[in-house]
């Protein structure tokens, strides 16, 4: 009984200590490479960035002036999202939000838009979506033009009639047989227009600095 609960023991006691060498060897991999992700996700966030928000628009850090933008029915978000802001010589320029249209045909699209100070549009693409391939996925830039269609439109020179597609009676164009898709797309950019207009001036308000704690 002694050998068996010795060797169980010993047992438990290798256990322990291979799991002790597994999360340090873990944790020295997150550490190293930590910082590589960071700088490969904000550069994978700034070439999509750089489609909707032309470069004449800012020159400040855009990726690193932004701001947590709490969960919004308007925004179709579940939870909290990050707004990146472009300054031109230190005035407001644009916005780019994060939102939802939760009513696609397959389920959820992700989109990301960029607004002008102005209300305008600077232009809209698909983060991610689960539409009918052939059909829903032309919301997609590579595969279709469409979704250039939403550059340069506003809350000023469209109503809320308009926003809807033609079928409906509104000014976006549709594929015949595929009109879930960009109903969703067209309803939630406008519904992401009227988020902005009533939190521009929160969107394009300074960081406040961090306050520092006495412990």
């Amino acid at each position: 009984m002694k050998r068996i609960a010795r060797s169980t023991l010993q047992t438990a006691a290798n256990l322990v200590f291979f799991a002790i060498i597994g999360t340090a060897i873990l944790a020295s991999v997150f550490f190293l490479t930590h910082d590589r992700i960071v700088k490969s996700e904000e550069g994978e966030k700034l070439k999509l960035i750089m489609q909707i928000v032309p470069s004449a628009l800012f020159d400040n850090d855009i990726i690193q002036d932004k701001l947590d933008v709490p969960a919004s029915e308007l925004l179709g978000t579940g939870g909290p999202t990050v707004a990146y802001r472009a300054r031109l010589k230190g005035e407001p320029s644009a916005v780019v939000l994060e939102a939802v249209a939760p009513d696609g045909y397959s389920g959820k699209i992700a989109l990301i838009l960029a607004v002008r100070a102005n209300g305008e549009l600077a232009g809209v693409r698909v983060v991610a979506h689960k539409e009918t391939p052939g059909l829903g996925d032309y919301i997609e830039l590579p595969k279709s033009p469409w979704i250039k269609g939403f550059d340069g439109k506003s809350r000023e020179v469209y109503k809320d009639a308009d926003w809807k597609v033609k079928k409906d009676g509104g000014q976006f164009d549709y594929m015949a047989g595929a009109t879930i898709t960009p109903r969703a797309v067209v309803k939630a950019v406008n519904k992401a227009l009227i988020y902005f207009g009533e939190n521009r001036d929160k969107l394009f308000s300074a960081n406040e600095p961090k306050k520092e704690t006495n412990k």
